[in-house]
């Protein structure tokens, strides 16, 4: 049997460089030269998992087909390889001491003392392993490679144990089998203009500290690495100059793999792994076609996001992801409006009117609207105006799981007059109550206790646009959530026009809801970012980014003249959209949004 190969990559000097992007480019470009790849995240913090974290704290919240909460890198990792990650592959201090504890109360240490080593450090090596031979790409049989990321800076002290288990862990998969790649920065100090090496060369010598050696320094900076800075970083950090490569700033973080390819970190990596002359040369046509595609757009999309979580970004990443993966495909150029929910309250123009012009104005001059997920009744009934807005407007709109929860109590309020109609997450007392606390739900414990992960759907109707855009009779989706539509207002619903085009098996419980006679007003109670892809936008994004710059006729055209229970014999992408109509480009992606990279 073959011995997997590890490529572990750490960071130094200061969080926020890019490991995350680093490594699913790493990922990449091994799996371009034939490789299978998977990936594992580290996250040293004593969470169990990232479930229980305000986004504001460390950004979305990933959900993986098994339910799994983690942190966004792992969606970093599942959009560059394409590939379904588990639950397991995101290891938190948490998890680990969690096992350790649970052998130690079941006697299977055996009366020994548990310690940090070897026990800890046992743990995490054995964690490691175990998932690194874990299937991710549709295929038997373990990957070739897995790329290993540690989060957090070196010198953290919740980072040390995992520092000790990886430097155990390089001797006990033995030479050849481990490749360690630090990312590091060279800052440009403006008033001297000069690259400075000293930050990286205390960092690798903290790295050498510990216990590990870099084989391959990941230079992040504003330009590329002079020579002679290059050949200075090789004598102090005992890199040779080959080994070297400079991750400086690009028009959009597509281009990260390509550098890494023109510098050759594939070969370096092969020399260290002894993969020279079994691996081929990279396959990056395709990528490379994306990137300059994405440098080249110039004609906007206006998306305004009306959120709860708008001053970090990273809030809704993949929500932002899968907008620029649509924006491309219909050959636009995103650019995203971020409206603070609460701002567009009655409160807020009482209290700051500058603020609450701003917002409106924002809404107004988008050319569709995005109501994302959240949590907490801040900002809600600025929710539900944005969606009124839309409605009554003819402009497109797209509700993701909160999202679709405000449609629902607008459209009852609005439309059937049911003035005080709410969710009980906001109003446990309300008479009209059009959302409600699923039955299986806790409201005791917080972690783990929603409806998580993979759900198949199926649809009600076969006439509707998300029937078309999506091309079969069911899907499957990740969920997020404790409320959900109130079966026993559905029927009213109905009645007065709303119509609920998807349901679960049991048809009780309503996945997806349209607006027959709306140019596009779909709410959904899953999260479709979290399978769109490069080159396969989700199917929904796709919809609404159409009808927002006036293309949604011609992506609804390829499925015309198909019958939907002839569908499942024709190619399809269940995450996207398999057809490529005039001026739609599935195979395209674009990084820019606001100055936020993708």
């Amino acid at each position: 049997m073959k011995k997997m190969k590890y490529v572990l990559v750490t960071g130094g000097v200061v969080s926020g460089l890019g490991k995350g992007v680093t490594a699913s480019s790493i990922g990449l470009l091994l799996k371009a030269c034939g490789l299978r790849v998977t990936s594992i995240k580290i996250d040293p913090y004593l969470n169990s998992d990232a479930g229980t974290m305000s986004p504001f704290e460390h950004g979305e919240v990933f959900v993986l087909d098994d339910g799994g909460e983690v942190d966004l890198d792992l969606g970093n990792y599942e959009r560059f390889l394409d590939v379904k990650l588990t639950r397991d592959n995101n290891i938190t201090t948490g998890k680990i001491y969690q096992f350790v504890l649970d052998k130690e109360r079941r006697g299977d240490y055996l009366g020994k003392t548990v310690q940090v080593v070897p026990h800890v450090t046992d743990a995490i090596q054995e964690w490691i392993e175990r998932v690194a031979m874990i299937p991710v790409d549709g295929k038997e049989g373990p990957a070739d490679v897995c790329v290993i990321e540690l989060g957090g800076t070196i010198g953290d002290i919740e980072s040390m144990p995992f520092i000790e288990a990886l430097g155990q862990f390089s001797y006990r998969v033995g030479s050849g089998n481990f490749c360690l790649i630090h990312v590091s920065l060279v800052p440009v100090i403006n008033v001297v203009g000069e690259q400075k090496t000293k930050p990286t060369q205390h960092s690798v010598r903290g790295l050498r500290g510990l216990g590990l050696t870099p084989n391959i320094l990941a230079c992040r900076s504003t330009m590329a690495l002079d020579e002679n800075v290059k050949e200075k970083l090789s004598q102090f950090c005992h890199v040779s100059a080959e080994e070297i490569i400079t991750l400086y700033d690009v028009p959009n973080i597509w281009h990260i793999p390509l550098l890494l390819r023109d510098q050759k970190a594939h070969e370096a990596i092969f020399k260290v792994l002894n993969l020279l002359g079994t691996a081929k040369e990279p396959s990056l046509k395709e990528w490379t076609t994306r990137a300059e595609i994405c440098d080249m757009l110039h004609e906007p999309v206006r998306i305004a996001v009306v959120g709860k979580y708008t001053g970090l970004s990273d809030s809704y990443l993949s929500v932002l992801k899968a907008l620029l993966h649509a924006s491309v495909a219909c050959r636009k150029k995103l650019v995203v409006d971020w409206v603070p929910a609460s701002d567009l309250e009655d409160m807020t123009e009482m209290e700051n009117l500058d603020a609450y012009k701003a917002a409106w104005k924002l809404l107004k001059s988008a050319d569709g609207v995005l109501v994302p997920g959240g949590f907490g009744d801040r900002g809600v009934e600025g929710k539900i105006l944005a969606a009124k807005y839309a409605r009554e407007n003819g402009v497109p709109f797209l509700g993701i799981c909160l999202g679709m929860q405000i449609a629902v109590i607008e459209f009852a309020r609005s439309v059937i007059g049911l003035k005080d109609a709410n969710s009980t997450e906001f109003d446990p007392n309300t008479r009209n109550p059009c959302i409600i606390f699923m039955p299986e739900g806790s409201k005791t414990h917080m972690g783990g206790t929603m409806r998580l992960g993979s759900r198949r759907t199926y649809f009600q109707v076969m006439d509707c646009k998300s029937v078309k855009l999506y091309g079969r009779r069911f899907i499957d989706e990740r969920h997020r959530h404790r409320y959900e539509v109130n079966p026993d207002m559905v029927a009213r619903l109905e009645n007065a026009g709303l119509s609920f085009t998807g349901k679960d098996e049991t048809g009780r419980r309503m996945e997806i809801i349209e607006l027959p006679d709306h140019p596009y007003y779909i709410g959904v109670q899953f999260h479709p970012e979290f399978k769109s892809r490069p080159g396969k936008p989700s199917a929904l994004f796709l919809g609404l980014i159409a009808a927002a710059c006036g293309q949604l006729d011609a992506v609804l055209q390829g499925f015309e003249s198909q019958e939907v229970n002839c569908l499942p014999n024709k190619k399809v992408y269940q995450n996207g959209y398999a057809t490529k109509p005039a001026n739609i480009i599935t195979d395209a992606m674009y990084s820019y949004c606001n100055g936020v990279h993708s």
